[in-house]
């Protein structure tokens, strides 16, 4: 994956967020600073890139795409995962912080997010881990825009396909006795069982008791003949932007694989379950993927070095 199509695919998700703020009524989720982080500029790309079935070679200056055009794709194809998933994740976060008094919130892979923007609770404090290319460019955004940096934000630049995470968060700050909440939105899919593994063993090594993980992830059917149209349609597209998908866990995979790093699943939201929670009763073709699931989980007891 190269640095660019790491940023496309980062500021897709952010354009996902931001185009169903300002257009759709029925909010799955609100990020009313997408748009305004990612810029008028930004925004146009990406939609011409929409527009242009996600062939990136195809942009031009003097195009403008025309939101008809792509509302069908988008709302079949893109919204319906980055919306579900930061809206469980969110869910989840804001209630693990009314248990503690202070917390540590750390976004892998941030990219565009702007919960540090939108959060008003001086008691989590943030860390978002990213490319340093991505970092740079969102804290560029930020300058443009004057926006203050809270106090309770820590960027963490790394590369992730280099850079050791547990060292990267303790020299940026991170405590590990604090409780801990670690998202990883949008990354299983790229990945091997085995390397998701190593990357659930390093948060875990990090962490005090009772802290806890969310991510969301493709089930087995996934590359399967017999997945459903769009699930197929959306592996073409990711791969067009540099990132295949490999392939689809099975649940007990995912459960062994967070037993066997002392996490305990408290909450797995199979695609009827999101379909039931964020999906149901709309009339605009936005819809639960057939194929991903959400996990959110607990650490039930700290490590010796913690």
């Amino acid at each position: 994956m190269t640095e660019t199509q790491e940023s496309t695919t980062a500021k897709l998700c952010s354009f996902a967020r931001a185009y169903h703020s300002n257009m759709d009524r029925q909010k799955i989720f609100d990020d009313y600073l997408a748009y305004d982080l990612m810029g008028k500029e930004e925004y146009e790309r990406i939609g011409e890139l929409i527009d242009h079935d996600f062939e990136v070679g195809k942009s031009d200056q003097n195009y403008s795409f025309c939101s008809a055009n792509i509302a069908e794709r988008l709302r079949y194809y893109i919204l319906p995962i980055p919306l579900s998933r930061i809206a469980f994740a969110e869910q989840k976060l804001y209630e693990f912080a009314q248990q503690h008094e202070k917390c540590q919130y750390v976004v892998c892979g941030a990219g565009m997010d702007t919960f540090a923007f939108r959060n008003d609770n001086a008691d989590i404090h943030v860390f978002e881990l990213d490319h340093p290319n991505t970092g740079k460019y969102k804290r560029e955004r930020v300058r443009q825009l004057e926006w203050n940096i809270p106090e309770n934000l820590t960027f963490v630049p790394i590369d992730f396909s280099k850079d050791n995470m547990q060292q990267k968060l303790l020299h940026a700050g991170f405590h590990p006795e604090l409780p801990s909440f670690f998202a990883i939105l949008g990354v299983s899919y790229y990945l091997t069982l085995s390397v998701f593994e190593q990357t659930i063993e390093t948060i875990g090594t990090l962490c005090s008791a009772h802290s806890k993980i969310v991510f969301d992830y493709p089930d087995e059917t996934t590359l399967s003949r017999s997945g459903a149209e769009r699930i197929h349609t959306l592996t073409e597209i990711t791969e067009k932007l540099g990132e295949k998908m490999l392939h689809g866990y099975s649940f007990s995979e995912i459960d062994t694989a967070l037993k066997k790093n002392g996490y305990q699943i408290e909450d797995h939201r199979t695609p009827q379950e999101i379909q039931k929670a964020f999906f149901d009763n709309r009339t605009d073709g936005i819809s639960a993927f057939e194929n991903i699931h959400f996990i959110s989980a607990e650490k039930e007891y700290s490590n010796p070095k913690s």
